[in-house]
């Protein structure tokens, strides 16, 4: 039995450190992108090319029989959602990826604000901790005062934000509505959204940039689905810190295939936001007596 329990928590470990390998990847390929394709139509065309994968989800999602409560609750994620997107597109050409990666950990910290103030979740002192500490690594990031605040910056704050509005939505369509019909309604209504926006800033794209986006999509997709298999394998306490390599790698990346300098303190603030979600999972964890998934929102 032990011998067992430990397998799985190894099996955990690696799906998890599989999953920073893969959106590890899907900053790459946005990074190397760069402003070639406006963020908006390159979100919109990985996200169209993308539509493949949500095949095998039409069935259910047809079968589900939404209400109008819960059509207008997938489309006001879908609205988040599709702002976040985009947001985050933009920012991958304006600060470094280590930047990105780290800033985007505060989205479980504000799902945890969000669900006090509007789920009526209690918040207790522990948590106020952490959810103070993972601001103050915000800070560390960002040193506003000492260097100069980058639009991309500001657009990953927001970003976040609009990520855990997004889990506080599914969050509350979870009872009601199978996963597989959540994430199929996320790909359908993000696409719709973002459409218009696409069409605004429509620039020609070549085959190899058609290709890279699809590689975007593949990657998200299969990130998604190892980051199911650590959670199902090992308790959330085990696998949240696991992302931490996500930022190593990221902040490897970007220094020997982008020339980007190496941070130390986006590396130190990025530790301190890490250290309190993985707090903040455990918390979760132990509260319900199970294994709980503290989402990081990603792009999908």
């Amino acid at each position: 039995m032990e011998k067992a329990r430990d397998t799985n928590v190894l099996a955990g470990v690696l799906w998890m450190a599989t999953t920073g390998f893969l959106f590890v990847g899907v900053t790459a390929i946005v990074k190397h992108l760069g402003d070639a394709v406006p963020a908006a139509q390159a979100a919109f065309l990985r996200y169209v090319l993308g539509l493949v994968f949500l095949v095998p989800m039409i069935r259910p999602i047809l079968r589900a029989r939404l209400t109008r409560r819960q059509l207008g609750l997938f489309g006001m994620r879908g609205v988040g959602h599709t702002l976040a997107v985009i947001l985050w597109f933009y920012a991958m050409t304006q600060i470094s990826i280590a930047e990105v990666t780290a800033m985007n950990y505060l989205s479980p910290v504000y799902v945890t604000l969000g669900a006090a103030l509007f789920l009526g979740e209690r918040l207790r002192w522990r948590r106020v901790a952490a959810v103070i500490a993972a601001l103050v690594g915000a800070l560390v990031i960002l040193r506003p005062g000492i260097r100069e605040v980058d639009d991309g910056h500001l657009a990953m704050l927001a970003t976040a934000v609009l990520f855990a509005a997004g889990y506080l939505i599914a969050k509350q369509l979870s009872g009601e509505v199978s996963a597989t019909v959540i994430v199929g309604m996320l790909s359908v209504t993000v696409t719709i959204g973002l459409f218009p926006f696409a069409l605004a800033v429509w620039v020609p794209v070549s085959g190899v940039e058609l290709a890279w986006l699809f590689g975007v999509a593949c990657l998200a997709t299969a990130g998604h689905y190892t980051m199911t298999r650590a959670f199902a394998a090992a308790p959330v306490s085990v696998t949240q810190p696991v992302t931490f390599l996500q930022l190593i790698w990221a902040t490897a990346l970007g220094a020997l295939v982008f020339g980007e300098a190496v941070d130390a303190w986006v590396l130190a603030g990025g530790g301190v936001i890490i250290g309190s979600v993985s707090f903040l999972a455990w918390r979760e964890a132990m509260a319900r007596g199970k294994a709980a998934a503290v989402a990081t929102p990603l792009p999908r």
